[in-house]
């Protein structure tokens, strides 16, 4: 009985390799193509989560490299070499070097609150999405200029 009903005919044909890529390609090229996130007017929402992606990974880059640096060389960084070397620097390039630094800290730190708030199920309407990422601009600008001008 399977022989009977089951059969179907379907022709097979070996083919060389460069045959099976020129199908292939053929065949990428009626796909249609997947929007490029440029086409998209930048949003608050995507710009925030890339910045929080950049501004961790900036961190974690910085404290990584100066604990090995330490690590290799404990009398070159070590707090009093390093407070004595900015110590000679100049006013601004102080500030300058602080604005550098606390700008992301500031931002990631209170954008990390903003996830968390997410985390446990608050603002997260479009409306109050919106209006904490404001905050959390706000709130990192502050922040920032408060670090910077901090003794």
């Amino acid at each position: 009985m399977r022989n009977v009903v089951g059969k179907r005919f379907v022709q097979i044909q070996s083919m060389p390799a460069s045959a099976s890529a020129d199908i292939l390609n053929a065949q990428r090229l009626k796909r249609p193509n997947t929007p490029h996130f440029t086409i998209y007017q930048p949003q608050l929402t995507w710009l925030a989560s890339i910045a929080n992606r950049v501004t961790g990974a900036g961190l974690s880059v910085l404290l990584y490299g100066f604990s090995i640096a330490y690590l290799i060389a404990p009398t070159t960084f070590d707090s009093a070499t390093v407070i004595e070397v900015i110590a000679g620097l100049p006013e601004g390039v102080k500030y300058a070097g602080k604005a550098i630094l606390a700008a992301p800290f500031a931002f990631h730190s209170i954008n990390g609150l903003r996830h968390l708030s997410w985390d446990v199920t608050r603002f997260l309407t479009v409306k109050s999405v919106y209006s904490t990422g404001y905050a959390v601009l706000a709130a990192s600008a502050v922040s920032t200029i408060a670090l910077v001008f901090m003794k």
